[in-house]
C-alpha cells in the first residue's frame, strides 16, 4: 500500500512528451493522483499512529491492532454535595486542602463500599469556585433550618438578667421558657438572686403548668449551688448546665431575652413593682400575640395547646417556612374574636386571636 500511494504520488511527475491535446487530461490524472494520495496518507497515518482517546476517556493499550479505553468514572453526585455542604458548616476562613482532609477522613475507609471515596484539593477548590451561589443558599438553609419538634414540659430553661431604674438601681429578672412550645412560663423581677428565691418561684410554676424532665441553666453562682442543686435532685428534675461562657447552648432563654430587652430597653421603670406590672403586658403579648418563626407562625399558647404536633404531622419537616405557616393557619380552629392590643407606649402592638 505504500508503494501504491508512492506511485500514485509520483505518477503525475513522471515525464511525458507534451502535446497539445493532453495537456487537459494530465492535469486532471495529477489533481485525482493528489487527493487520492493525501486520503491514503490520512488512512495510513490513522492506522499507525497510537490513536487519541475520546473525550471522557483514557488509553489503555492496545490488543490485535486496535485502541482499548475505560470509560473515566466521575464522582457520585452525593461527593459533590457533601464538600460543598462542608464548605457551608466550616467557617469562611477554611482552606480547600482542610475541607478534603475532613471529606477523607469520614469517607475514604467507610464501611460501605459505596460511601467510600476520596477527593483531592484541587477538585475542591473547582467544585467551591464554581458552586458559591449553592454554597451561599446552602449557608442560609443551616441557619434557618427548623428545629425538631419537642413535646411541652421536657425542657425548660432557666435564666437570670436585669433592668435598672432611674436612681440606678438593677432589678434581677426570672425566665423560663419551654423549649418545646417556646412558651414563656415565668417572668417576674425576684426581690434578691439567691437560691431559694429560684427554687420557690420554680414550684410555683410547677403547680401551675407541671413538672419538666430537664431544666438547663448557665454557670451562675445561684444556679450551682447545693441547695439549688438539691432541690432540683429532691424534685426528680435533671439539671443540665451549658458550658463556661457558652450561652447559645441555653439558646431559647437566651433568644427570649433578646426579644424582651428589644423593646425593655426603650421603656423606662421606676421600681420593682412596676417592672413586675409591665413585665405582665409582655409575658401575654409574647405567648399570645405575636407569632414564633420557629412556630410555623404559631403563638406559643397555640402552640402550649397541642396544635404544633398535629401541623408537623400532616406539612412534613422538608416544607418551606411560608408553606408550613400557611399550613399551621389552615389547620387552626376558626377565630371566634378578635383584639387589638397594645401596650408599652406603642412598643407592643398586634392582634390577639381568641379561638
Amino acid at each position: 500500500m505504500l508503494l501504491a500511494c508512492l506511485a500514485l504520488s509520483l505518477w503525475p511527475i513522471v515525464p511525458t512528451a507534451p502535446s497539445p491535446r493532453r495537456d487537459c487530461a494530465g492535469g486532471f490524472r495529477a489533481r485525482m493522483a493528489a487527493a487520492i494520495y493525501r486520503a491514503l496518507r490520512h488512512v495510513l497515518c490513522r492506522a499507525l499512529q497510537p490513536c487519541a482517546a475520546p473525550r471522557g476517556y483514557r488509553r489503555t493499550g492496545t490488543r490485535g491492532g486496535y485502541c482499548r479505553s475505560t470509560r473515566v468514572v466521575g464522582k457520585p453526585a452525593w461527593v459533590r454535595h457533601e464538600v460543598l455542604r462542608l464548605r457551608a458548616l466550616l467557617p469562611r476562613g477554611a482552606g480547600c486542602r482542610t475541607i478534603a482532609d475532613l471529606f477523607n477522613r469520614r469517607f475514604a475507609g467507610h464501611a460501605d463500599p459505596a460511601r467510600r471515596n476520596s477527593v483531592c484539593s484541587s477538585t475542591v477548590g473547582n467544585w467551591v469556585k464554581a458552586n458559591q451561589y449553592q454554597v451561599t443558599v446552602m449557608r442560609r438553609n443551616l441557619k434557618h433550618r427548623l428545629p425538631p419538634a419537642l413535646p411541652r414540659n421536657l425542657v425548660w430553661g432557666l435564666d437570670l438578667t436585669g433592668k435598672g431604674d432611674p436612681v440606678g438601681d438593677v432589678h434581677a429578672i426570672l425566665g423560663i421558657v419551654d423549649h418545646g412550645s417556646r412558651a414563656c412560663l415565668a417572668l417576674e423581677a425576684v426581690k434578691d438572686k439567691s437560691s431559694i428565691t429560684l427554687l420557690r418561684a420554680l414550684l410555683v410554676v410547677i403547680e401551675k403548668f407541671g413538672k419538666p424532665k430537664v431544666i438547663r441553666t448557665d454557670n451562675e453562682s445561684v444556679m450551682t449551688s447545693r441547695l439549688f442543686r438539691f432541690g432540683l435532685w429532691w424534685l426528680g428534675i435533671k439539671h443540665q448546665r451549658s458550658a463556661v461562657s457558652s450561652p447559645w447552648m441555653n439558646g431559647r432563654i437566651e433568644r427570649f431575652f433578646g426579644t424582651l430587652k428589644h423593646s425593655l430597653d426603650q421603656l423606662a421603670v421606676d421600681s420593682r413593682d412596676a417592672l413586675n406590672a409591665a413585665l405582665v403586658d409582655f409575658r401575654f403579648f409574647y405567648n399570645h400575640v405575636r407569632g414564633h418563626q420557629h412556630l410555623a407562625g404559631l403563638t406559643p399558647a397555640e402552640a402550649w395547646s397541642g396544635f404544633r404536633w398535629k401541623i408537623n404531622d400532616s406539612a412534613g419537616l422538608n416544607l418551606t417556612a411560608v408553606t408550613k405557616s400557611a399550613a399551621a393557619i389552615a389547620g387552626l380552629p376558626p377565630v371566634q374574636e378578635k383584639f387589638w392590643f397594645e401596650a408599652w407606649d406603642g412598643l407592643l402592638t398586634g392582634y390577639y386571636l381568641r379561638r
